[in-house]
Protein backbone atom coordinates (compact mmCIF):
# COMPACT_ATOMS: atom_id res chain seq x y z
CA UNK A 1 0.00 0.00 0.00
CA UNK A 2 1.43 3.40 -0.88
CA UNK A 3 1.72 6.32 1.54
CA UNK A 4 1.21 9.93 -0.38
CA UNK A 5 2.08 13.45 0.45
CA UNK A 6 -1.42 16.27 0.00
CA UNK A 7 0.03 16.79 -3.82
CA UNK A 8 0.38 13.36 -4.36
CA UNK A 9 -2.94 12.88 -3.40
CA UNK A 10 -4.38 15.51 -5.48
CA UNK A 11 -2.40 14.28 -8.63
CA UNK A 12 -3.92 10.89 -8.07
CA UNK A 13 -7.70 12.41 -7.69
CA UNK A 14 -7.08 14.44 -11.05
CA UNK A 15 -5.71 11.68 -12.97
CA UNK A 16 -8.87 9.39 -11.65
CA UNK A 17 -10.84 12.09 -12.45
CA UNK A 18 -9.75 12.44 -16.29
CA UNK A 19 -9.77 8.79 -16.98
CA UNK A 20 -13.34 8.76 -15.84
CA UNK A 21 -13.96 8.95 -12.12
CA UNK A 22 -15.41 11.78 -11.61
CA UNK A 23 -14.70 14.03 -8.06
CA UNK A 24 -18.11 14.05 -7.29
CA UNK A 25 -18.32 9.89 -7.54
CA UNK A 26 -15.38 10.27 -5.54
CA UNK A 27 -16.96 11.98 -3.06
CA UNK A 28 -19.75 9.99 -2.70
CA UNK A 29 -17.52 6.86 -2.39
CA UNK A 30 -15.45 8.19 0.27
CA UNK A 31 -18.46 9.37 2.34
CA UNK A 32 -20.49 6.21 2.10
CA UNK A 33 -16.90 4.27 2.94
CA UNK A 34 -16.67 6.74 5.70
CA UNK A 35 -19.96 5.80 7.34
CA UNK A 36 -19.65 2.02 6.67
CA UNK A 37 -15.85 2.08 8.65
CA UNK A 38 -17.96 3.96 11.35
CA UNK A 39 -21.12 1.65 11.65
CA UNK A 40 -18.50 -1.65 11.51
CA UNK A 41 -16.16 -0.22 14.13
CA UNK A 42 -19.64 0.90 16.21
CA UNK A 43 -21.02 -2.59 15.83
CA UNK A 44 -17.71 -4.04 17.48
CA UNK A 45 -17.97 -1.84 20.19
CA UNK A 46 -21.54 -0.89 21.34
CA UNK A 47 -23.51 -3.76 19.40
CA UNK A 48 -26.51 -2.56 17.36
CA UNK A 49 -28.45 -0.05 18.42
CA UNK A 50 -28.75 3.58 16.95
CA UNK A 51 -26.14 6.60 18.17
CA UNK A 52 -26.11 9.90 18.36
CA UNK A 53 -23.87 11.45 15.75
CA UNK A 54 -22.34 15.08 15.74
CA UNK A 55 -21.19 15.90 12.25
CA UNK A 56 -18.89 19.07 12.50
CA UNK A 57 -18.69 20.22 8.67
CA UNK A 58 -16.16 22.30 7.15
CA UNK A 59 -16.21 24.39 3.87
CA UNK A 60 -14.42 22.33 1.08
CA UNK A 61 -14.26 18.93 -0.11
CA UNK A 62 -13.70 17.16 3.65
CA UNK A 63 -16.97 19.08 4.86
CA UNK A 64 -18.38 17.28 1.32
CA UNK A 65 -17.43 13.73 2.14
CA UNK A 66 -18.99 14.36 5.76
CA UNK A 67 -22.59 15.20 4.27
CA UNK A 68 -22.35 12.01 2.16
CA UNK A 69 -20.92 10.16 5.64
CA UNK A 70 -24.36 12.00 7.66
CA UNK A 71 -26.64 10.91 5.25
CA UNK A 72 -25.94 7.54 5.08
CA UNK A 73 -25.85 7.20 8.95
CA UNK A 74 -29.31 8.62 8.93
CA UNK A 75 -30.56 6.42 6.87
CA UNK A 76 -28.93 3.37 8.56
CA UNK A 77 -30.80 4.33 11.66
CA UNK A 78 -28.58 7.04 13.51
CA UNK A 79 -29.36 10.32 14.96
CA UNK A 80 -27.53 12.47 12.83
CA UNK A 81 -27.36 16.33 13.82
CA UNK A 82 -24.51 18.80 11.56
CA UNK A 83 -22.58 21.89 12.32
CA UNK A 84 -21.54 24.23 9.72
CA UNK A 85 -18.59 26.32 9.75
CA UNK A 86 -17.80 28.44 7.11
CA UNK A 87 -20.10 26.26 4.50
CA UNK A 88 -21.87 28.55 2.22
CA UNK A 89 -25.39 26.80 1.83
CA UNK A 90 -25.81 28.69 -1.63
CA UNK A 91 -25.44 25.76 -4.43
CA UNK A 92 -24.73 22.97 -2.67
CA UNK A 93 -26.60 20.01 -3.29
CA UNK A 94 -24.75 17.98 -0.74
CA UNK A 95 -26.49 19.85 1.92
CA UNK A 96 -29.56 20.29 0.51
CA UNK A 97 -29.52 16.55 0.15
CA UNK A 98 -29.37 16.64 3.95
CA UNK A 99 -31.78 19.06 4.58
CA UNK A 100 -34.12 17.23 2.85
CA UNK A 101 -33.85 14.14 5.05
CA UNK A 102 -34.75 16.85 7.69
CA UNK A 103 -31.46 16.40 10.22
CA UNK A 104 -30.94 19.32 12.26
CA UNK A 105 -28.72 21.83 11.42
CA UNK A 106 -26.88 24.46 13.06
CA UNK A 107 -23.82 26.59 12.16
CA UNK A 108 -20.77 28.64 14.04
CA UNK A 109 -18.71 31.82 13.58
CA UNK A 110 -16.55 33.12 15.08
CA UNK A 111 -17.48 34.84 18.17
CA UNK A 112 -20.80 32.83 18.30
CA UNK A 113 -21.92 31.63 21.92
CA UNK A 114 -20.07 27.99 22.17
CA UNK A 115 -22.78 26.73 24.67
CA UNK A 116 -25.20 25.49 21.62
CA UNK A 117 -22.05 24.03 20.23
CA UNK A 118 -20.90 22.49 24.02
CA UNK A 119 -24.58 21.25 24.61
CA UNK A 120 -24.49 18.98 21.21
CA UNK A 121 -21.11 17.74 22.24
CA UNK A 122 -22.35 16.71 25.63
CA UNK A 123 -25.41 15.00 23.47
CA UNK A 124 -23.53 12.75 21.06
CA UNK A 125 -22.27 9.38 21.17
CA UNK A 126 -20.16 10.17 18.09
CA UNK A 127 -18.50 13.30 17.06
CA UNK A 128 -17.40 13.34 13.44
CA UNK A 129 -14.29 15.72 12.40
CA UNK A 130 -15.33 16.64 8.03
CA UNK A 131 -13.36 20.67 8.61
CA UNK A 132 -10.55 21.08 6.97
CA UNK A 133 -8.99 17.17 6.22
CA UNK A 134 -5.64 17.86 4.21
CA UNK A 135 -3.83 20.62 3.00
CA UNK A 136 -3.55 22.36 6.44
CA UNK A 137 -0.25 24.17 6.73
CA UNK A 138 0.34 26.05 10.17
CA UNK A 139 -1.94 27.80 12.89
CA UNK A 140 -5.87 27.34 12.50
CA UNK A 141 -7.69 30.37 11.64
CA UNK A 142 -11.19 32.21 11.14
CA UNK A 143 -13.02 30.54 14.23
CA UNK A 144 -12.29 27.12 13.72
CA UNK A 145 -9.88 27.29 16.47
CA UNK A 146 -12.53 28.61 18.87
CA UNK A 147 -14.86 25.35 17.44
CA UNK A 148 -12.21 22.82 18.67
CA UNK A 149 -11.45 24.51 21.43
CA UNK A 150 -15.08 24.52 22.71
CA UNK A 151 -15.37 20.74 21.76
CA UNK A 152 -12.05 19.61 23.51
CA UNK A 153 -12.64 21.48 26.66
CA UNK A 154 -16.42 19.96 26.27
CA UNK A 155 -14.90 16.51 26.01
CA UNK A 156 -12.42 17.25 28.77
CA UNK A 157 -15.19 17.92 31.27
CA UNK A 158 -17.18 14.73 29.85
CA UNK A 159 -13.94 12.75 30.69
CA UNK A 160 -13.45 14.06 34.24
CA UNK A 161 -17.11 13.82 35.18
CA UNK A 162 -17.36 10.33 34.17
CA UNK A 163 -13.82 9.71 36.83
CA UNK A 164 -15.74 11.10 40.02
CA UNK A 165 -16.20 8.42 42.69
CA UNK A 166 -19.29 6.29 42.42
CA UNK A 167 -18.42 5.32 38.61
CA UNK A 168 -15.99 2.24 38.54
CA UNK A 169 -15.43 0.15 35.68
CA UNK A 170 -14.32 -3.08 36.32
CA UNK A 171 -12.71 -5.65 34.12
CA UNK A 172 -12.46 -4.08 30.89
CA UNK A 173 -9.07 -3.94 29.43
CA UNK A 174 -10.00 -4.57 25.46
CA UNK A 175 -9.27 -1.17 23.23
CA UNK A 176 -12.73 -0.52 22.39
CA UNK A 177 -13.98 2.92 24.23
CA UNK A 178 -17.26 2.27 26.36
CA UNK A 179 -19.98 4.07 26.20
CA UNK A 180 -18.63 6.22 29.65
CA UNK A 181 -15.90 7.15 28.36
CA UNK A 182 -17.42 9.86 26.30
CA UNK A 183 -18.27 10.28 22.59
CA UNK A 184 -16.29 8.46 19.75
CA UNK A 185 -13.93 11.07 18.26
CA UNK A 186 -14.20 10.34 14.03
CA UNK A 187 -11.18 12.07 11.75
CA UNK A 188 -12.12 12.28 8.56
CA UNK A 189 -9.17 11.59 6.55
CA UNK A 190 -6.74 13.68 8.99
CA UNK A 191 -7.61 15.55 12.31
CA UNK A 192 -8.20 19.17 11.67
CA UNK A 193 -5.05 20.97 11.96
CA UNK A 194 -2.85 17.90 11.36
CA UNK A 195 -0.30 18.88 8.58
CA UNK A 196 -0.53 15.67 6.38
CA UNK A 197 2.90 15.78 5.10
CA UNK A 198 4.64 16.83 8.09
CA UNK A 199 2.99 15.36 10.81
CA UNK A 200 2.37 18.79 12.94
CA UNK A 201 -0.23 19.28 14.37
CA UNK A 202 -2.04 22.64 15.77
CA UNK A 203 -2.63 23.15 19.64
CA UNK A 204 -6.66 22.99 18.91
CA UNK A 205 -6.18 19.56 16.85
CA UNK A 206 -8.83 16.82 18.33
CA UNK A 207 -7.11 13.68 19.35
CA UNK A 208 -8.98 11.23 17.18
CA UNK A 209 -10.16 7.80 18.47
CA UNK A 210 -10.86 6.34 14.72
CA UNK A 211 -9.28 8.06 11.75
CA UNK A 212 -11.21 7.38 8.20
CA UNK A 213 -8.32 8.12 5.32
CA UNK A 214 -9.32 7.93 1.98
CA UNK A 215 -7.35 6.64 -0.83
CA UNK A 216 -4.37 5.89 0.85
CA UNK A 217 -2.53 7.02 3.96
CA UNK A 218 -1.09 9.80 3.92
CA UNK A 219 2.79 11.43 5.48
CA UNK A 220 1.42 12.43 8.77
CA UNK A 221 -0.53 9.89 10.12
CA UNK A 222 2.71 8.39 11.15
CA UNK A 223 5.27 11.37 12.17
CA UNK A 224 5.15 12.93 15.31
CA UNK A 225 3.55 14.72 16.87
CA UNK A 226 0.76 14.21 14.60
CA UNK A 227 0.53 10.50 15.13
CA UNK A 228 -0.47 10.09 18.41
CA UNK A 229 -3.69 12.17 17.65
CA UNK A 230 -4.96 9.74 14.84
CA UNK A 231 -5.89 6.56 17.01
CA UNK A 232 -6.92 3.94 14.76
CA UNK A 233 -6.56 4.60 10.83
CA UNK A 234 -8.60 2.79 8.87
CA UNK A 235 -8.05 3.09 4.50
CA UNK A 236 -11.12 3.51 2.75
CA UNK A 237 -10.96 2.38 -0.86
CA UNK A 238 -13.09 5.16 -2.99
CA UNK A 239 -12.99 3.41 -6.47
CA UNK A 240 -9.33 4.81 -7.18
CA UNK A 241 -7.48 2.54 -9.38
CA UNK A 242 -4.29 1.55 -7.96
CA UNK A 243 -2.08 2.25 -11.04
CA UNK A 244 -2.84 6.00 -10.36
CA UNK A 245 -0.11 5.76 -7.59
CA UNK A 246 2.57 3.56 -9.00
CA UNK A 247 4.64 5.98 -9.07
CA UNK A 248 4.37 7.31 -5.45
CA UNK A 249 7.94 6.03 -3.72
CA UNK A 250 6.50 5.17 -0.15
CA UNK A 251 4.88 1.90 0.93
CA UNK A 252 3.41 1.14 3.71
CA UNK A 253 3.85 -2.57 4.75
CA UNK A 254 1.12 -4.91 4.87
CA UNK A 255 0.06 -8.23 6.40
CA UNK A 256 -0.63 -9.33 2.90
CA UNK A 257 3.39 -8.45 2.09
CA UNK A 258 4.57 -9.90 4.50
CA UNK A 259 2.83 -13.07 5.09
CA UNK A 260 3.82 -13.88 1.13
CA UNK A 261 7.50 -12.98 1.78
CA UNK A 262 7.75 -15.19 4.95
CA UNK A 263 9.95 -18.61 3.50
CA UNK A 264 8.18 -21.90 3.07
CA UNK A 265 8.76 -24.51 5.51
CA UNK A 266 8.97 -28.00 3.70
CA UNK A 267 7.68 -30.71 5.88
CA UNK A 268 10.80 -32.98 4.41
CA UNK A 269 13.38 -29.79 6.08
CA UNK A 270 15.98 -30.64 8.12
CA UNK A 271 18.71 -27.48 9.67
CA UNK A 272 20.50 -27.25 6.88
CA UNK A 273 17.21 -26.14 4.51
CA UNK A 274 16.93 -22.65 6.59
CA UNK A 275 20.45 -21.40 6.39
CA UNK A 276 22.96 -20.53 9.16
CA UNK A 277 23.67 -17.81 11.02
CA UNK A 278 27.06 -16.58 12.30
CA UNK A 279 26.64 -14.08 15.34
CA UNK A 280 29.62 -12.03 16.53
CA UNK A 281 28.46 -10.36 19.67
CA UNK A 282 29.21 -9.51 23.32
CA UNK A 283 31.41 -8.37 25.84
CA UNK A 284 32.24 -8.87 29.09
CA UNK A 285 29.95 -5.75 30.11
CA UNK A 286 26.86 -7.40 27.64
CA UNK A 287 26.86 -10.85 27.66
CA UNK A 288 22.61 -10.77 27.40
CA UNK A 289 23.06 -9.42 24.08
CA UNK A 290 24.69 -12.27 22.19
CA UNK A 291 21.99 -14.40 23.50
CA UNK A 292 18.43 -12.13 22.35
CA UNK A 293 20.19 -11.87 18.91
CA UNK A 294 20.48 -15.60 18.54
CA UNK A 295 16.66 -15.82 20.03
CA UNK A 296 15.63 -13.47 17.04
CA UNK A 297 16.91 -15.65 14.61
CA UNK A 298 16.00 -18.62 15.90
CA UNK A 299 12.77 -18.12 16.59
CA UNK A 300 12.04 -16.60 12.93
CA UNK A 301 13.02 -19.89 11.52
CA UNK A 302 16.71 -20.13 11.38
CA UNK A 303 18.78 -23.53 11.18
CA UNK A 304 21.52 -22.53 12.54
CA UNK A 305 23.16 -20.01 14.49
CA UNK A 306 26.17 -20.00 15.95
CA UNK A 307 27.03 -17.13 18.62
CA UNK A 308 31.34 -16.19 18.15
CA UNK A 309 32.05 -14.60 21.42
CA UNK A 310 34.79 -13.33 23.06
CA UNK A 311 36.26 -16.81 24.79
CA UNK A 312 36.13 -15.30 28.51
CA UNK A 313 32.29 -15.16 28.38
CA UNK A 314 31.37 -18.63 26.73
CA UNK A 315 30.68 -20.85 29.30
CA UNK A 316 28.38 -18.02 30.84
CA UNK A 317 26.27 -17.02 28.05
CA UNK A 318 26.23 -20.86 26.47
CA UNK A 319 24.40 -21.49 30.21
CA UNK A 320 21.38 -19.66 28.63
CA UNK A 321 22.18 -20.53 25.40
CA UNK A 322 21.77 -24.39 24.69
CA UNK A 323 20.72 -24.04 21.19
CA UNK A 324 23.43 -22.15 19.69
CA UNK A 325 27.14 -23.35 18.37
CA UNK A 326 29.92 -21.58 19.49
CA UNK A 327 33.04 -19.95 18.04
CA UNK A 328 35.58 -19.01 20.75
CA UNK A 329 37.53 -15.48 19.62
CA UNK A 330 40.45 -14.28 21.03
CA UNK A 331 39.93 -10.74 23.80
CA UNK A 332 41.19 -8.80 25.69
CA UNK A 333 40.18 -7.97 28.95
CA UNK A 334 36.79 -9.50 27.96
CA UNK A 335 36.17 -7.92 24.62
CA UNK A 336 37.18 -9.16 21.29
CA UNK A 337 40.56 -8.54 20.33
CA UNK A 338 42.03 -8.22 16.54
CA UNK A 339 43.31 -11.25 16.42
CA UNK A 340 39.70 -12.54 16.32
CA UNK A 341 39.63 -11.83 12.77
CA UNK A 342 42.08 -14.39 11.76
CA UNK A 343 40.03 -17.15 13.82
CA UNK A 344 36.68 -16.06 11.73
CA UNK A 345 38.34 -16.50 8.48
CA UNK A 346 38.22 -20.38 8.37
CA UNK A 347 34.62 -20.80 9.23
CA UNK A 348 32.67 -16.94 7.92
CA UNK A 349 32.53 -18.55 4.24
CA UNK A 350 30.39 -21.49 5.79
CA UNK A 351 27.61 -19.12 6.51
CA UNK A 352 24.82 -17.56 4.49
CA UNK A 353 24.77 -14.09 7.03
CA UNK A 354 26.75 -12.37 9.91
CA UNK A 355 25.21 -10.59 12.28
CA UNK A 356 27.66 -7.83 13.50
CA UNK A 357 27.40 -6.16 17.09
CA UNK A 358 25.14 -6.48 19.82
CA UNK A 359 27.15 -6.09 22.96
CA UNK A 360 30.26 -5.88 21.40
CA UNK A 361 31.34 -2.52 23.42
CA UNK A 362 33.55 -0.20 22.04
CA UNK A 363 36.74 -0.65 23.72
CA UNK A 364 40.22 -0.11 21.27
CA UNK A 365 40.70 -3.37 20.30
CA UNK A 366 36.94 -3.84 19.75
CA UNK A 367 37.26 -1.13 17.38
CA UNK A 368 40.52 -2.46 15.54
CA UNK A 369 38.91 -6.17 15.37
CA UNK A 370 35.76 -4.58 13.23
CA UNK A 371 38.23 -2.39 10.87
CA UNK A 372 39.82 -5.92 10.01
CA UNK A 373 37.01 -7.36 9.51
CA UNK A 374 35.53 -4.90 7.34
CA UNK A 375 38.93 -5.00 5.39
CA UNK A 376 38.55 -8.83 4.87
CA UNK A 377 41.82 -9.41 5.79
CA UNK A 378 42.32 -13.31 6.47
CA UNK A 379 45.44 -15.15 7.82
CA UNK A 380 48.41 -15.34 6.64
CA UNK A 381 49.41 -18.10 4.23
CA UNK A 382 51.87 -20.82 5.51
CA UNK A 383 55.56 -20.09 3.75
CA UNK A 384 56.07 -23.21 1.93
CA UNK A 385 58.61 -25.83 3.36
CA UNK A 386 61.71 -26.07 1.43
CA UNK A 387 65.38 -24.72 -0.02
CA UNK A 388 64.19 -22.76 -2.77
CA UNK A 389 63.10 -19.34 -2.07
CA UNK A 390 59.40 -18.40 -2.99
CA UNK A 391 58.39 -14.88 -3.50
CA UNK A 392 56.13 -13.71 -0.13
CA UNK A 393 52.30 -14.27 -0.63
CA UNK A 394 49.44 -12.13 -0.26
CA UNK A 395 48.54 -11.62 2.44
CA UNK A 396 44.65 -13.66 2.20
CA UNK A 397 41.23 -12.40 1.77
CA UNK A 398 38.10 -12.79 3.47
CA UNK A 399 34.99 -14.07 1.33
CA UNK A 400 32.56 -12.31 3.40
CA UNK A 401 28.58 -13.18 3.59
CA UNK A 402 25.66 -10.22 3.43
CA UNK A 403 25.90 -8.97 6.75
CA UNK A 404 23.10 -7.22 8.98
CA UNK A 405 24.90 -4.74 11.56
CA UNK A 406 23.84 -3.24 14.77
CA UNK A 407 24.15 -1.89 18.26
CA UNK A 408 27.85 -1.32 18.77
CA UNK A 409 28.89 -2.38 16.25
CA UNK A 410 27.44 0.64 14.55
CA UNK A 411 28.97 2.89 16.94
CA UNK A 412 32.08 1.60 15.73
CA UNK A 413 31.67 2.37 12.01
CA UNK A 414 30.47 5.78 12.97
CA UNK A 415 34.01 6.19 13.76
CA UNK A 416 35.57 5.45 10.69
CA UNK A 417 36.17 6.79 7.55
CA UNK A 418 34.10 5.64 4.48
CA UNK A 419 33.41 2.40 6.40
CA UNK A 420 30.27 1.61 3.85
CA UNK A 421 32.49 0.96 0.67
CA UNK A 422 34.10 -2.00 2.63
CA UNK A 423 30.84 -3.77 3.57
CA UNK A 424 29.28 -7.09 1.53
CA UNK A 425 26.44 -6.50 -0.88
CA UNK A 426 23.09 -6.96 0.32
CA UNK A 427 24.08 -5.89 3.85
CA UNK A 428 21.92 -4.31 6.23
CA UNK A 429 22.71 -1.53 8.68
CA UNK A 430 19.81 -0.94 12.06
CA UNK A 431 20.82 2.18 13.44
CA UNK A 432 17.85 3.86 15.83
CA UNK A 433 18.10 7.31 16.43
CA UNK A 434 21.07 7.88 18.33
CA UNK A 435 23.06 5.41 16.19
CA UNK A 436 21.80 7.20 13.12
CA UNK A 437 22.84 10.79 14.19
CA UNK A 438 26.74 9.27 15.15
CA UNK A 439 26.79 7.53 11.71
CA UNK A 440 25.56 10.57 10.20
CA UNK A 441 27.69 13.06 12.47
CA UNK A 442 24.45 14.92 13.19
CA UNK A 443 21.97 14.70 15.70
CA UNK A 444 18.95 13.02 16.70
CA UNK A 445 16.31 16.33 16.13
CA UNK A 446 17.85 16.23 12.47
CA UNK A 447 17.41 12.65 12.02
CA UNK A 448 14.04 12.54 13.67
CA UNK A 449 12.93 15.76 11.45
CA UNK A 450 12.01 13.57 8.89
CA UNK A 451 13.43 10.27 9.32
CA UNK A 452 11.87 9.58 5.66
CA UNK A 453 14.55 11.50 4.16
CA UNK A 454 17.24 10.78 6.58
CA UNK A 455 17.10 6.51 5.95
CA UNK A 456 16.55 7.71 2.23
CA UNK A 457 19.81 9.53 1.52
CA UNK A 458 21.90 7.05 4.15
CA UNK A 459 20.84 4.26 2.02
CA UNK A 460 21.81 5.93 -1.13
CA UNK A 461 24.94 7.25 0.12
CA UNK A 462 25.61 3.69 2.30
CA UNK A 463 24.70 1.49 -0.85
CA UNK A 464 23.23 -0.71 2.22
CA UNK A 465 19.69 -1.56 3.28
CA UNK A 466 19.09 1.10 5.91
CA UNK A 467 16.20 0.00 8.94
CA UNK A 468 15.75 3.71 10.80
CA UNK A 469 14.23 2.18 13.93
CA UNK A 470 11.44 3.69 16.20
CA UNK A 471 7.89 4.20 15.99
CA UNK A 472 6.82 3.72 12.70
CA UNK A 473 10.31 2.26 11.31
CA UNK A 474 11.75 3.30 7.83
CA UNK A 475 13.33 0.87 5.47
CA UNK A 476 15.51 2.27 3.11
CA UNK A 477 17.50 0.66 0.09
CA UNK A 478 20.38 2.49 -2.45
CA UNK A 479 17.74 1.96 -4.78
CA UNK A 480 15.21 4.43 -3.37
CA UNK A 481 12.50 1.51 -2.17
CA UNK A 482 11.15 2.91 1.02
CA UNK A 483 8.51 1.42 3.21
CA UNK A 484 7.38 2.18 6.31
CA UNK A 485 6.20 -0.70 9.62
CA UNK A 486 3.03 0.70 10.52
CA UNK A 487 3.53 0.17 14.29
CA UNK A 488 4.12 2.25 16.98
CA UNK A 489 4.43 0.96 20.56
CA UNK A 490 5.93 1.58 24.03
CA UNK A 491 6.25 -2.18 25.19
CA UNK A 492 9.11 -2.63 22.76
CA UNK A 493 10.74 0.69 24.26
CA UNK A 494 12.82 -1.85 26.46
CA UNK A 495 16.56 -2.93 26.67
CA UNK A 496 17.63 -5.85 24.14
CA UNK A 497 14.21 -5.56 21.90
CA UNK A 498 16.53 -4.04 19.16
CA UNK A 499 19.23 -7.15 19.60
CA UNK A 500 16.16 -9.24 18.92
CA UNK A 501 15.13 -7.60 15.90
CA UNK A 502 18.72 -7.68 14.33
CA UNK A 503 18.59 -11.49 14.99
CA UNK A 504 15.39 -11.51 12.98
CA UNK A 505 16.81 -9.94 10.27
CA UNK A 506 20.08 -12.23 10.19
CA UNK A 507 17.72 -15.35 10.19
CA UNK A 508 15.35 -14.54 7.07
CA UNK A 509 18.18 -13.33 5.32
CA UNK A 510 20.02 -17.13 6.11
CA UNK A 511 16.35 -18.53 4.74
CA UNK A 512 17.12 -17.31 1.36
CA UNK A 513 15.34 -13.43 1.51
CA UNK A 514 17.05 -10.18 0.13
CA UNK A 515 18.53 -7.83 2.50
CA UNK A 516 15.40 -5.38 1.85
CA UNK A 517 12.70 -8.53 2.32
CA UNK A 518 14.58 -9.71 5.77
CA UNK A 519 14.38 -6.27 6.80
CA UNK A 520 10.75 -5.35 5.90
CA UNK A 521 9.54 -9.08 7.09
CA UNK A 522 11.94 -8.75 10.49
CA UNK A 523 10.34 -5.18 11.54
CA UNK A 524 7.05 -6.28 10.76
CA UNK A 525 6.93 -9.30 12.67
CA UNK A 526 8.93 -8.07 15.08
CA UNK A 527 6.32 -4.69 15.44
CA UNK A 528 3.64 -7.00 15.32
CA UNK A 529 4.47 -9.19 17.97
CA UNK A 530 5.01 -5.93 20.37
CA UNK A 531 1.48 -5.10 19.11
CA UNK A 532 0.34 -8.74 19.97
CA UNK A 533 2.14 -8.53 23.61
CA UNK A 534 0.74 -5.04 24.33
CA UNK A 535 -2.70 -6.45 24.03
CA UNK A 536 -2.73 -9.24 26.59
CA UNK A 537 -0.48 -7.40 28.66
CA UNK A 538 -0.16 -3.59 27.80
CA UNK A 539 2.26 -0.89 27.25
CA UNK A 540 5.45 -1.52 30.00
CA UNK A 541 6.67 -4.31 31.41
CA UNK A 542 8.02 -6.70 28.23
CA UNK A 543 11.65 -8.13 28.74
CA UNK A 544 13.42 -8.42 25.34
CA UNK A 545 13.55 -12.51 26.40
CA UNK A 546 10.12 -12.52 26.42
CA UNK A 547 9.76 -11.53 22.67
CA UNK A 548 10.76 -14.51 20.91
CA UNK A 549 7.40 -17.01 21.42
CA UNK A 550 5.59 -13.43 20.39
CA UNK A 551 7.28 -13.32 17.08
CA UNK A 552 6.08 -16.71 16.78
CA UNK A 553 2.94 -16.32 17.07
CA UNK A 554 3.22 -13.13 14.54
CA UNK A 555 4.41 -15.27 12.07
CA UNK A 556 1.20 -17.38 12.61
CA UNK A 557 -0.80 -14.61 12.30
CA UNK A 558 0.93 -13.71 8.86
CA UNK A 559 1.34 -16.84 6.58
CA UNK A 560 -1.39 -18.00 4.18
Amino acid sequence: MKIVTTQEMRDIEAAADATGLSYAQMMQNAGQAVALAIRDHLRGDRGDHPERVLVLVGPGNNGGDGLVAARHLHTWGHSVRLILWRRDPTDDPLLAAVRDLGLPIETFAEGDDPEPLRQAVRESDVIIDALLGTGVTGELRGGVQELLAAVDEELERLRHAMQRPGLVSVGDTSPARAVARGPLIVALDVPTGLDSDTGAVDEHTLGADLCVTLAYPKRGHFAFPGAAHVGQLIVADIGIDPAQAQDVAINLATSEQVGALLPARRPDANKGSFGKVLVVAGSVNFMGAPLLATTGAYRVGAGLVTLAVPAAIQNAVAAHQTEATYLLLPHDMGVLAPQAVRVLADSVGQYDVLLLGPGLGQETPTKEFVEGLLQGVGPKPRQPIGLIPHQAAAQARLEMPSMVIDADGLNLLAKMDGWWRALPSDSVVTPHPGEMARLLDSDIQQVNADRIETAQQAAKEWGCTVVLKGAFTVIATPQGGTTLIPFATPALATAGTGDVLAGAIAGFIAQGLSGEQAAVCGAYVHGLAGMLWQREHGTAGLLAEGLGMYLVRAQRTLRP
